[in-house]
Formats: structure tokens, C-alpha cells, sequence
């Protein structure tokens, strides 16, 4: 049986509920493949397959009068007294279609499970009529938890997410040990299915290669009105020696030779197409955390490493940080470069981030913590060091 992402666990949970469900995330991260395996899954319930990559499979919903689309529907599902289950792929390929989820939906209680690959045209395609009337599901690359299950390494049942505190305290070197090899893998070569599957370097390589042009190819031609995308590229290879870093948006600016609205409207889409992480600054206050400078990071460290050569430290904060996001929103602090805590998760916990912690950092993230009133602070440590207040990300 093939192996199911864990998130399908979740989303199981709502399979009877009325509400669509959508499921997005980046190219190539499994969408298509959670959704035959709900499919599949389903049995003899009346159901419906639609790949809306091929325009010929639009052709049902394009249809004027709803009734007729329904009375089709369920013609082909082979069942009128029990409403079809239809799937859609590639949504954002039609976006008439959301008018009909929602008519369908509201008048004989169609089930909608899709699937789309970007949330920044996915908030602009779903009307505000659907508001209320869909669950929203983020699928990304691989956490480690699930690298090392799809490794065989660990069961399903400990590869799901256990509470972040739990994790804080896995310290076993033994266990450690065992991880090591599996976590430079992974920081290496990153989370996409196709690559951590890959047997070989050289086809883990070519598979993050073809996942970019894709980007190139698919992403931003389809889901933007960027007519030369060399502004674009060239914006992502400004991006990635910053990884780690507050973004200078003037600089960034000045270097492309464009104005601050375009960084910043390319920025929006980089992470609307989940491609890269903007951690905005620490505040109490929501209307503060969305103004300054932001900390850059890419969605995937096996990308990260594919676009440009990065130092271990920043490779490793990056992983960490995408680690942590799958806990709660992420912010960050720094007061005029002489204080940091480089990711606060849910304003409770804040993490300061080093290749070998020391007692001397937990000290200073713990007395920073302090001031700013959050509940606890840890040091996150690729190296194994045996003192309290110091965990590792290959136990998240």
C-alpha cells in the first residue's frame, strides 16, 4: 500500500463535512497524489474525477445553467439519490468553476474536494461567497517526521506531530546518532517526495532542477502578468545570500534597478506561491508585526541549495525555521541589532538558532524572553550538546 502524507489523516476527519475542501501548496509537494489516494479511498461512494490541466474536463462546468451541470454530475456518478463526491485538480486552470462549487454546494449539498497551486491566486479565486464554505489545507515539501516515515524509519502512528514542548525534550544521543546522517540528507536535498524517494544524487538533483523550471514555467506564467520574468529570477537570486537576514527592500531595489512597489509585489507573490517564508517582526501588536524589515527563508533547502551556494549556519537556520512553522505563526526579534531571538512561535516560545548551542546562549535567549513576557525560550542546536535549555530540530 502506498505510503499516505500525514496530513491525509486531517483532512480525513472532514471528508463528511459539507464544506469544500481545497488543498494547495507548491508544485510537485503530493497534491495530485492525496487526492486520488482520498479518491480511491472513498470506495463505492458516487463520486467524480475532473483534471482540469486538461482543458476537455473544464467542459462540464461550463455549462450556463447549474441544474443541467448537476443533472450531468450525477448522471455520470451513476447515482441521484445520493449527492457525488467530485474531485478537481489544477482548480486555478478555470476559475469559473468556484461559481458552480458554490451553487452546488448551496442547492444539493455537492462535496468538492480540489486541489489548486497557489494560495495567492487561490485567495483572489475563491469569491467571498464561498466564505464559510470551505476548510483551507496547506500542503508542504516533507517535515523531517515525515522524511524519516517515507525513509521507513519511523511509524506512522510517532511520525505524526506531537506537541512542540514534548519535542523540546527528545535529548537521547542514541537517538541523535541514528538521525545525524538523515538530517544532512535532508538539509542537503530538502523535503520534496520526488526527491527524498530519488535513489541517486544525480536524480535528486535533476528532480529539484525540473521543480524550479516548473516554478518558471507553470507558476509564473499562469498564476502572474509578469511579462519578463527575469526581474523575478534575478530577485530570487538577490534573496538567497540573504537567507537568515532583515530584507533591505531599498537596497533590493537599487540593485534591480526597479521601484520598492515592485520588490514588495514580487515578495507577496514569492510567498503567496508558498516559494519562499517572510517572518515578520515581533509585536504584540498586529498593525506593528506587519510593518519592518522581514526575515527571508525559502519554503525548501533542497531549492535553497539548487539556486545558490549558502553557509552551513544559514542552511541549517532555514530548515530549523521551516521546522518550527508547522507548529504556529512564526515572528522574529531584534531591537536595533543588539538583541535577537531569531523565530518566536504563536508569541509563546522563542527559539534562538546555532550550529552548536551553548549554555551561554540559552542564558541570553531565556533573559531576552523574559522581558518580552514569553512563556519559555530554547536554544536549537544542530550539534549535540548534553545542557539544559538546548534541543534539537531533528526530534520536531
Amino acid at each position: 500500500m502506498k505510503k499516505k502524507r500525514l496530513i491525509y489523516y486531517e483532512i480525513s476527519k472532514y471528508l463528511r463535512h459539507k464544506n469544500a475542501l481545497v488543498i494547495t501548496g507548491l508544485r510537485q509537494v503530493g497534491k495530485t497524489t492525496l487526492l486520488r489516494q482520498i479518491f480511491e479511498d472513498l470506495g463505492s461512494v458516487p463520486k467524480l474525477w475532473f483534471d482540469f490541466e486538461n482543458p476537455l474536463e473544464q467542459r462540464v462546468f461550463e455549462e450556463r445553467d447549474y441544474r443541467n451541470i448537476f443533472e450531468k454530475l450525477a448522471s455520470d456518478a451513476g447515482s441521484r439519490a445520493q449527492p457525488p463526491v467530485v474531485f478537481i485538480d489544477e482548480i486555478q486552470n478555470f476559475p469559473p468553476v468556484t461559481k458552480v462549487i458554490k451553487y452546488l454546494l448551496d442547492h444539493y449539498g455537492v462535496k468538492f474536494i480540489v486541489t489548486g497551486s497557489s494560495s495567492y491566486y487561490l485567495r483572489n479565486l475563491f469569491p467571498e461567497s464561498l466564505s464559510g464554505r470551505k476548510f483551507l489545507f496547506e500542503l508542504p515539501p516533507f517535515s523531517f517526521r515525515e522524511y524519516l516515515y517515507f525513509k521507513d524509519k519511523l511509524e506512522p502512528e510517532t511520525a505524526r506531530k506531537r506537541s512542540l514542548n514534548d519535542c523540546l525534550k527528545s535529548k537521547n544521543l542514541m537517538d541523535f546518532e541514528r538521525r545525524r546522517l538523515a538530517y544532512e540528507d535532508f538539509l542537503r536535498f530538502g523535503g520534496f517526495p520526488g526527491v527524498v524517494t530519488a535513489k541517486h544524487i544525480r536524480e535528486k538533483q535533476l528532480a529539484l532542477k525540473n521543480i524550479l523550471t516548473s516554478f518558471f514555467e507553470k507558476d509564473i506564467k499562469l498564476l502572474s502578468d509578469y511579462k519578463d520574468i527575469r526581474e523575478l529570477r534575478d530577485l530570487i537570486l538577490l534573496l538567497v545570500p540573504r537567507v537568515g537576514s532583515q530584507l533591505e527592500i531599498s537596497k533590493l531595489a537599487s540593485e534591480l534597478g526597479v521601484d520598492r512597489p515592485k520588490i514588495y509585489s514580487y515578495l507577496e507573490f514569492l510567498q503567496g506561491t508558498f516559494f519562499i517564508r517572510l517572518l515578520p517582526k515581533y509585536s504584540k501588536s498586529i498593525d506593528r508585526s506587519v510593518a519592518g524589515g522581514r526575515k527571508i527563508y525559502f519554503a525548501d533547502t533542497g531549492l535553497l541549495n539548487t539556486l545558490g551556494p549558502v553557509n552551513e549556519a544559514q542552511l541549517f537556520e532555514n530548515a530549523a525555521v521551516n521546522q518550527l512553522a508547522d507548529y504556529g505563526s512564526l515572528q522574529f526579534y531584534n531591537l536595533r541589532n543588539t538583541a535577537e531571538i531569531d523565530a518566536i512561535v504563536d508569541k509563546k516560545t522563542a527559539f534562538e538558532i546555532k550550529l552548536t548551542g551553548t549554555l551561554a546562549d540559552v542564558k541570553r535567549v531565556r533573559k531576552l524572553a523574559r522581558k518580552l513576557n514569553l512563556k519559555q525560550a530554547s536554544v536549537l542546536s544542530k550539534n549535540f550538546k548534553d545542557i539544559p535549555g538546548v534541543s534539537y530540530p531533528m526530534f520536531l
